[in-house]
């Protein structure tokens, strides 16, 4: 990079108020742009976002708020705030296509401005300008920002926690902001279980008092235990009323949505994971190199500086590096392991890298890395289009299978993605954030719309509304979100952990109750209590080859289940 690289990596010729002022607006600008661009032109999309949009639904449209719910069951894998967040904004808009991308969109903005801050604070305003849009291109945290899941709101609130003990540990700006990120622990607590992570930041701090002391440490003794007090009390704010409604309830199904969210998905689900199993190096090996580009590119180089700044007792990089490290330790010893567990952990990363951004951008080799990986990917795009649009068998087959031509798509990207690299030539550094931030406008506008046919069974419910009365009742086994979250039809099934042998008999029970309900399965399901040759075709959604059966396709010889199979109804009250 020579010395004519533009403001984006120099901008000393600000002066501090105005550079200030500067990035506040075009961070703003770019954030809001990126992260906001496609909103409401696409539906939820499997596995998760259907799930929380379909609760927020039933939130508004039942008046049952503080249990969530999917098609009537209690959901007991997470704490309601999610749900709430996008139940408000459902409330609020009218539209839930709207509604429940705007969570995680807004977390993922306040993220990126604590980024700023704390880089600003911490050494200087451009170093914060640099974190901030490494946060901003970094492909993980994006992709978290377009999506519906949980984890874009808890890497806010553990954001928010690192944010007030950074302030408190390093900057030593008073025990204030101790308790204000203790608080935001505890809400993250209560959003998703592991909002407490910000507290493992004390260990390196206070290994760092010992080894390199200091003429000014923090004084306090009962302090700290008051920051842990704040951090239970936010997460009483939740668990206080829940337990008390479920007391007064007398409901054994209250009771196990306690149980199992108190102790099942918390301690049992870390300790013994029974899905999402990987290897203790998972996050390393598989996650880190892929979805922490560029960042994971220049690790190396980084790796460096870090260990120098050790050296000489620089805390900033003690405190977070340590508080990384212990992250991703705490999360690679529990067997069950998703790439998304680690997102909190990439805002820090940033943060610590940005000081030494500008220095190894200057180097031939990271440069070239940066620039080469975007060459390769816009070739790759490319090479795949062009083989999808000369229809070579692999790509025939996947047309067939999914439905979807994105060939065009694909070529588009690629010829981008070329274009950009060869304008930025001269200017390497560049290559990544233009070409990243172009994949982002191109994929949440045309990508969408493409996507959003293949990844909603709005397909299949419409065959199924040619080809029933449109006063029919529906029960489905082997039950979606999704389907309840598009259907018109009242919708009937039997719990989402129910196995498909109970599941049947139940159905088959209910279905005999009233010729006008038909069972909505798929192809590969065992249906030893119907006559599957009365099968109604209903087309291909989320892998699957769904078929309707009518009642008459019910045999005599079918037994009720051994076991009480409970049925769930919802008669939705909009369509989105």
């Amino acid at each position: 990079m020579n010395n004519s690289t533009s403001y984006w990596f120099n901008k000393t010729y600000f002066q501090s108020g105005e550079e200030h002022s500067f990035n506040l607006f075009w961070l703003a600008i770019l954030s809001i742009g990126i992260i906001f661009v496609g909103l409401g032109l696409r539906d939820p999309w499997p596995a998760d976002e259907p799930r929380f949009a379909q609760i927020a639904r039933e939130m508004v449209e039942t008046g049952q708020w503080f249990f969530p719910m999917r098609g009537g069951e209690l959901y007991p894998d997470k704490p309601p705030i999610f749900m709430w967040s996008i139940a408000v904004f459902y409330a609020l808009t009218g539209s839930l296509k709207v509604a429940f991308l705007l969570p995680s969109a807004i977390c993922s903005v306040v993220t990126t401005f604590l980024i700023y801050d704390l880089g600003k604070r911490l050494w200087s305003t451009q170093v914060g300008w640099y974190a901030a849009l490494l946060l901003l291109f970094s492909l993980q945290f994006v992709l978290q920002a377009k999506s519906a899941q949980i984890d874009a709101m808890v890497c806010c609130w553990i954001t928010i926690g690192c944010y007030g003990l950074i302030r408190h540990l390093i900057l030593n700006d008073g025990w204030k902001w101790f308790f204000l990120g203790s608080f935001f622990m505890g809400i993250g607590v209560i959003t998703k279980g592991v909002g407490f992570l910000p507290i493992l930041m004390l260990i390196p701090y206070f290994v760092a008092r010992f080894v390199f002391p200091q003429a000014n440490e923090i004084k306090g003794s009962w302090q700290w235990f008051v920051g842990i007090l704040v951090l239970l009390s936010a997460t009483l704010l939740w668990f206080i009323p829940m337990v008390y409604l479920v007391e007064q309830s007398q409901n054994p199904l209250f009771e196990q949505y306690r149980d199992n969210i108190l102790f099942k998905q918390t301690g049992e689900r870390y300790a013994k994971s029974w899905h999402h199993v990987k290897p203790f190096w998972y996050y390393v090996v598989e996650v880190i190199p892929v979805f922490w580009l560029p960042l994971s590119l220049l690790l190396p180089w980084l790796a460096k500086k870090w260990i120098q700044a050790i050296k000489q007792g620089d805390r900033r990089i003690i405190l977070i590096l340590g508080w990384i490290v212990l992250l991703l330790l705490f999360f690679s010893i529990s067997p069950g392991k998703r790439g998304v567990y680690i997102l909190p952990a990439l805002p820090m990363l940033a943060l610590i890298t940005a000081p030494y951004i500008k220095e190894i951008l200057l180097l031939k080799w990271p440069k070239l890395l940066v620039y080469s990986l975007v060459i390769l990917l816009a070739s790759i795009s490319l090479l795949a289009g062009v083989l999808g649009l000369v229809e070579i068998k692999a790509t025939v087959k996947l047309t067939q299978k999914y439905a979807i031509e994105p060939w065009n798509y694909l070529v588009f990207i690629g010829v981008c993605g070329l274009l950009v690299s060869w304008l930025l030539r001269k200017h390497k550094a560049y290559s990544w954030p233009v070409a990243i931030g172009l994949f982002w406008i191109i994929y949440s506008t045309w990508g969408y719309q493409l996507l959003n046919s293949v990844k909603t069974p709005r397909n299949v419910l419409a065959n199924i509304a040619e080809k029933i009365p449109s006063d029919s009742e529906i029960a489905m086994l082997g039950f979606r979100e999704q389907f309840l979250l598009f259907s018109p039809f009242s919708f009937t099934h039997f719990g989402y952990h129910t196995k498909v042998d109970p599941a049947q008999r139940a159905a088959w029970l209910w279905q005999g109750k009233n010729p006008k309900r038909y069972v909505l399965t798929f192809e590969k399901a065992d249906m030893s209590c119907f006559d599957m040759t009365q099968a109604i075709d209903v087309g291909w959604a989320h892998r699957n080859h769904w078929l309707l059966l009518p009642s008459t396709a019910r045999l005599a010889s079918c037994k009720q289940p051994a076991q009480q199979v409970n049925a769930y109804t919802f008669v939705p009250k909009t369509i989105i």
